[in-house]
């Protein structure tokens, strides 16, 4: 929880103007127990022909090319679609009758998403993109940096094809994070 609060907006103050993190941190004030968590931990579904819906953790290995998510950090609401499905968006899959089961699988977050609208208030931002698309940014800023620039040009050093995005940023991923609180616990430092 430490670790999402630490890259919330609500103590994230660079890119925000002044009145922006008031607006955060008054929300976070007047809001319920599970609103409140969202803000400091959005939540993520994923949505796929393998199965129903269902949560997923908040990383990096989560983005999956045949997946969509739906990213619900209270102030924005972010559909997010893999490679594979935009391939099969894109060559008109969705619309053919054979394909049915696609078209509900595209519509699902669609719906889903249409519900937290209309009964949150203040009303979040919403955001339908695609694997490296320009407002992939929005969820790419939340995940946990597991899979970075560096792992993957490791796993194609040994001949291995990451199935997963990685994540261009400097953070700490939640295991590097863990691992510092870990020592300095353990440290005697008097």
């Amino acid at each position: 929880m430490i670790f999402h609060l630490r890259r919330s907006q609500l103590l994230q103050l660079s890119n925000t103007s002044p009145d922006e993190s008031a607006f955060y941190r008054h929300c976070l004030s007047k809001q319920d127990v599970t609103s409140s968590l969202i803000m400091i931990q959005p939540v993520l579904y994923a949505y796929s022909l393998r199965g129903p819906p269902s949560l997923v953790t908040l990383d990096s290995r989560s983005l999956q090319p045949d997946r969509i998510l739906l990213l619900d950090t209270f102030f924005h609401i972010v559909i997010y679609r893999g490679q594979t499905i935009m391939q099969w968006i894109q060559a008109g899959y969705d619309r053919m009758a054979e394909y049915a089961n696609l078209a509900h699988l595209i519509q699902a977050p669609v719906e889903d998403a249409q519900l937290i609208l209309s009964t949150r208030f203040p009303m979040p931002r919403y955001v339908v993109t695609e694997q490296d698309g320009s407002q992939a940014r929005f969820l790419l800023s939340k995940v946990n940096p597991s899979q970075t620039q560096s792992s993957h040009a490791f796993a194609w050093s040994y001949g291995q094809s990451p199935d997963t995005t990685s994540v261009l940023t400097e953070d700490v991923s939640l295991q590097v994070f863990i691992e510092h609180l870990r020592k300095l616990a353990v440290s005697s430092s008097l």
